[in-house]
């Protein structure tokens, strides 16, 4: 099996061309007293404002900003931590890479329920949303064991095209609102029907590369 320290990461993003001329822009300027691990814990904090902002959406749809302000810091923290360490020539392969994806299925657990805690969509289907997603993580850390490719995105979406979405979403239900879909005679609104999409998305993506691998797999280990 390949060695997990020298593993490779695949990061074709639509938003790559202008993300990682930015993150090395905010890498050379970064301050010296902030470290990686400063940044890892700034995505832990704009992930927990992202959940109690969507809590709060309960009391007043204002909050829906702070929520997208959320998806900033935790933009923020959780793309350059990685950024910094090489930029710094600061990495720790096994103890970065632990870490990383550790706070990662923290973060995100803690993101989606809070969205399931929200006004705006129902918590069974935040819930599908996170199991699709611990799935895809499964599938992505395996895949970096047995083929020491370290996969991000999929058909270009990543972690930083989801949260622009997830803003652009936001920004929408508070001027429009959360208009309900009849959907084979179902009223579903906006966001649940979102949820449902994305949920699908991940679990087709999770089905078609774990059948895809295991065929090079076998080829390879027969």
């Amino acid at each position: 099996m390949p060695d997990i320290k020298i593993h490779r990461r695949i990061n074709d993003i639509l938003l790559g061309p202008l993300e990682r001329p930015a993150l090395r822009w905010l890498a050379a300027h970064t301050p010296g007293w902030m470290v990686p691990d400063t940044m890892t814990i700034i995505g832990i904090i704009g992930a927990l404002i992202i959940a109690v902002s969507y809590g709060l959406t309960n009391y007043h749809k204002g909050f829906l900003w702070l929520a997208s302000l959320g998806f900033v810091i935790n933009w923020y923290g959780d793309s350059l931590d990685g950024t910094l360490a090489r930029y710094r020539h600061r990495e720790r392969p096994l103890y970065g890479f632990f870490i990383d994806h550790v706070v990662d299925a923290f973060n995100e657990m803690v993101i989606i329920l809070g969205i399931g805690l929200s006004a705006y969509m129902d918590f069974t289907i935040a819930c599908l949303v996170l199991i699709a997603y611990l799935m895809m993580s499964v599938l992505v850390y395996v895949r970096t064991c047995v083929k020491g490719e370290f996969v991000i995105s999929y058909a270009g979406l990543g972690p930083t095209e989801i949260r622009v979405l997830v803003i652009f979403a936001n920004t929408y239900i508070f001027f429009w609102g959360n208009p309900t879909i009849s959907l084979l005679n179902v009223q579903v609104n906006f966001l649940n029907l979102a949820g449902i999409l994305v949920a699908s998305l991940l679990f087709l993506f999770f089905l078609l590369s774990s059948i895809n691998q295991a065929r090079q797999l076998a080829r390879i280990d027969p």
